[in-house]
């Protein structure tokens, strides 16, 4: 089977035992067949494994059709959400706008996904003289970055276009039958697609979560999924060996058991940085818990190679890289004659992504004599198809690599400690006891 996305691990565990690489593969595949039989931990939130295939053309038809109808009415369209009800569309889009020039399809604002002011007015201001709509996505409407954006930008559209008008202007995307977004939706006249209740946000990019922005933004949402399941079958039938979505999760236990604490997700393209925005959210919801797990963060080389390249050179010897390499979609040939005074003339007639590939290779050679291990996730194209394969495979690796850790890949507790001292410190009702002691913390933590 020929693989979308290939991994190269030779820069990487060259001083690991075969017996342990062994080991390693054989409990991948023993972990995958886990997911796959819904017999592992969270199993209720595996949805997402077969959205590929179980997407229907009708659904896919819908998706298309209401994006339409908002490029129509739109010069902007707002997309509110946080968290993995935005990294993922996000992602595609600034991947996929990378490789074609400006069209005619609305320009894509993303709110809601903090709660700065500045950012709320700055988007605003865009919006003056503009024709916009939005797509809210919640699961359960309470989210307060997200619920407060969408608050205003509905106010505005009600104040602009008037009741009705608002209506044709608003979309939302949420689960059914909990929160408070559905209702509002239904009281509002707002038409609804449904969140999946057994896919989590972080595993949402293949529903209307991620399809109907990519859709608005002109992109070819069928070729996503298409991809996506070529993905999902070269994951489910390939034997270990072959098997790069499942090599990737081993490597990244194996790393970690061998001190490594912190995964840098390294990209020469600054395409795609909110690629790495949304792996770092997938992989560190999903293993930050029980106090395990690989840090995930991320860098834009060759930019962060002259703040942070030294520290991943000569610094503590906490991480290791995953460089996720794909052609530049556009490229251009550099010419200076001999007698330029900046002496770049040996340059002259070679290709800026010649020059870019070269930077990326030199950097994996210096910092594996380093002592930085470097894995290789190569893409072949900046299309719709690999997009959608990229998803499914970190997907896939991730809910491994989560198993593997012996942890449950599709919760997150943790995050919710944040939002109850937020809500008692703005006095939501209910919160009243906890508010006031928090207030009393304020200077500083208790002895």
């Amino acid at each position: 089977m020929t693989t979308i996305l290939h991994l190269d691990d030779s820069w990487a565990l060259d001083g690991i035992s075969r017996d342990r690489l062994d080991l390693a593969g054989s409990e991948a595949a023993s972990q995958l067949q886990a997911l796959l039989r819904r017999a592992g931990r969270g199993a209720e939130y595996t949805g997402w494994l077969d959205l590929p295939v179980a997407t229907t053309p009708d659904m896919v038809a819908h998706l298309k059709g209401t994006a339409a109808e908002l490029q129509d009415r739109s010069d902007i369209v707002v997309v509110c959400g946080i968290g993995g009800s935005y990294l993922g569309a996000r992602a595609g889009i600034e991947f996929l706008n990378s490789a074609r020039s400006s069209g005619a399809t609305p320009e894509m604002l993303f709110l809601g996904n903090s709660l700065s002011p500045w950012h709320l007015s700055r988007t605003l201001d865009k919006l003056v003289d503009r024709r916009f709509s939005v797509i809210v996505i919640s699961k359960s409407g309470t989210t307060l970055e997200t619920a407060l954006a969408f608050h205003v930008l509905r106010e505005e559209l009600r104040r602009r276009y008037g009741p009705e008008g608002a209506r044709e202007r608003m979309v939302a995307v949420t689960e059914r039958g909990r929160g408070t977004l559905r209702p509002l939706a239904e009281e509002d006249g707002i038409p609804a697609f449904d969140m999946p209740v057994d896919v989590g946000g972080r595993y949402s990019v293949l529903t209307a979560v991620g399809l109907l922005p990519l859709a608005v933004a002109g992109f070819d949402i069928s070729a996503v999924l298409e991809s996506a399941a070529r993905q999902r079958s070269e994951v489910i039938e390939a034997r270990f060996q072959d098997n790069d979505a499942l090599r990737y999760a081993a490597a990244r236990r194996l790393l970690n058991s061998e001190g490594r604490q912190v995964e840098l997700f390294a990209d020469f393209e600054p395409f795609l940085h909110m690629l790495g925005e949304w792996w770092k959210q997938l992989f560190g919801e999903s293993e930050g818990k029980d106090h395990k797990g690989l840090f995930p963060a991320s860098v834009d080389y060759t930019t962060d190679l002259h703040s942070l390249g030294q520290f991943v050179q000569e610094g503590t010897p906490c991480l290791f890289e995953t460089v996720v390499d794909v052609p530049a979609p556009v490229d251009l040939t550099f010419s200076c004659d001999v007698a330029s005074p900046d002496g770049l003339s040996y340059l002259d007639g070679q290709t800026v992504a010649a020059m870019n590939r070269q930077a990326m290779l030199g950097t994996i050679m210096a910092h594996h004599d380093g002592g930085v291990p470097v894995l290789r996730i190569s893409l072949p194209d900046v299309t719709e198809g690999t997009f959608g394969a990229a998803v499914y495979f970190f997907e896939t690796a991730c809910a491994v690599s989560g198993y593997m850790l012996g942890i449950n890949p599709f919760d997150q507790p943790g995050v919710e400690a944040y939002k109850r001292n937020m809500f008692a410190l703005l006095g939501k009702p209910g919160t009243e006891a906890e508010g006031t002691a928090l207030h009393a913390r304020q200077s500083g933590p208790v002895d």
